[in-house]
């Protein structure tokens, strides 16, 4: 019967389903796009490693009101701490200074600008997760003897040797230095916050890298990367820091600290947070179209009641009961919120399959997404068609059957 309503009065039915089409496609196309995007974000945050504490002079926080002159004359975290912290922690499982600066790196007639040279010590593949495409990463033989050995990031390898194999074997030069290319790091993709980039980097052992720069310099960026045992928190690994790091830097009880711990998952419930609000406007937008839909739905029915008052009358007089009615109505009109979201699901998935090649990270439409918009159809067929579907159940059959 639904159907024939469709095919018999087609323009009606479809300006009367338009508003539920629409809102259908917000609650998805809101919920798609916002679960892709957070967990994109996520991802890259978990790239940083996770139950890993930042020590650092600025404080990862950001912020209008930022107290950056608090931090900029605080000591830059030193190479030598690592072993300190290694000594005197027993929560802390690995431990890693990581430096970096940007230069130019050349090929024979080839040059890249804007490169991330990234000097680092033995742990550092311990906390990150550098997944090897070519060649190898940094053995203990490289770091220990500041070997010119590098690794080098995928895009960096395409755009200096065409195809990233290549560049096993070649050398590159950089700011007076040259450098073996042991190893390609498998392709990352385009990171959303200012995090790793691993696709335009260079990652030397530290000695190499304090060979060719002042790592004291300002132009560098040094912090130091510790990771906790898997049973130990970042509350309680923060605490044993803050203690071991005033007790290397000898502050005094009566000295505020000099340093920064930065706990990553402190981004990823702040991205959390971030992300339930967008979601509760989205909904907001989305119920507004729903509300206007559902008013459209229940003309329909009302419309679809008062036009089969003769067929009410007629079943109901051969023995059919209200409730059977009433379920009848109830059915048509989910039927009709139904179609209604189909036609949006399809609208989304158009538009995401656009959106999802010129963005820097795929859209994609869960089942949970999918299974909720189709209850919400469901459920607003019902409330939109209970006040029309409880009329024709209650209709007298003697008077139903002469009306016309």
């Amino acid at each position: 019967m639904a159907l024939q309503e469709l095919r018999v009065n087609k323009l009606r039915t479809f300006l009367s389903l338009f508003g539920i089409t629409i809102g259908i496609f917000c609650i998805i196309g809101v919920l798609a796009t916002i679960n892709s995007l957070e967990g994109k974000i996520q991802a890259d945050i978990q790239s940083f490693g996770s139950n890993t504490i930042y020590i650092d002079k600025w404080e990862y926080t950001g912020g209008a009101e930022y107290p950056w002159w608090k931090f900029v004359n605080r000591p830059s975290p030193k190479y030598e701490e690592v072993n300190l912290i290694k000594e005197r922690s027993t929560l802390s499982k690995y431990v890693c200074y990581f430096n970096s600066i940007t230069t130019n790196i050349k090929y024979q007639d080839d040059q890249l600008s804007n490169v991330n040279i990234y000097g680092v010590t033995e742990d550092f593949d311990n906390i990150q997760t550098i997944e090897i495409a070519y060649g190898r990463y940094l053995n203990q033989t490289d770091f220990e003897r500041a070997l010119p050995f590098g690794v080098i990031g995928y895009t960096n390898a395409e755009l200096l040797f065409g195809k990233p194999e290549k560049a096993l074997g070649k050398q590159v030069i950089f700011d007076g230095k040259a450098i073996v290319i042991a190893g390609v790091i498998k392709k990352q993709g385009q990171s959303i916050i200012d995090g790793f980039e691993y696709d335009r980097c260079l990652i030397l052992p530290y000695r190499s890298f304090a060979g060719i720069y002042d790592v004291n310099s300002r132009n560098t960026q040094p912090f130091l990367m510790v990771n906790g045992f898997e049973d130990i928190s970042t509350i309680a690994l923060i605490d044993e820091l803050r203690g071991v790091m005033r007790q290397i830097r000898r502050l005094s009880p009566r000295m505020d600290d000099n340093f920064a711990l930065n706990d990553v998952n402190n981004f990823s419930q702040s991205i959390s947070g971030f992300f339930g609000q967008v979601n509760a406007g989205g909904w907001a937008i989305a119920g507004i179209s729903l509300l206007v839909g559902a008013f459209g739905v229940a003309n329909i029915m009302f419309v679809t009641v008062r036009e089969r008052t003769s067929q009410i009358g007629l079943k109901k007089a051969i023995g059919a009961k209200s409730r059977t009615i009433l379920t009848e109505f109830l059915l048509e009109s989910a039927f009709l919120c139904i179609i209604g979201g189909l036609l949006g699901l399809l609208l989304v998935w158009g538009v995401t399959a656009v959106l999802s090649t010129v963005s820097p990270f795929p859209i994609t439409i869960s089942a949970d997404i999918i299974s909720l918009a189709f209850s919400i159809c469901i459920l607003l067929g019902i409330l939109a068609g209970i006040i029309p579907a409880s009329i024709a159940a209650r209709m007298n059959p003697v008077v139903a059957i002469r009306s016309k």
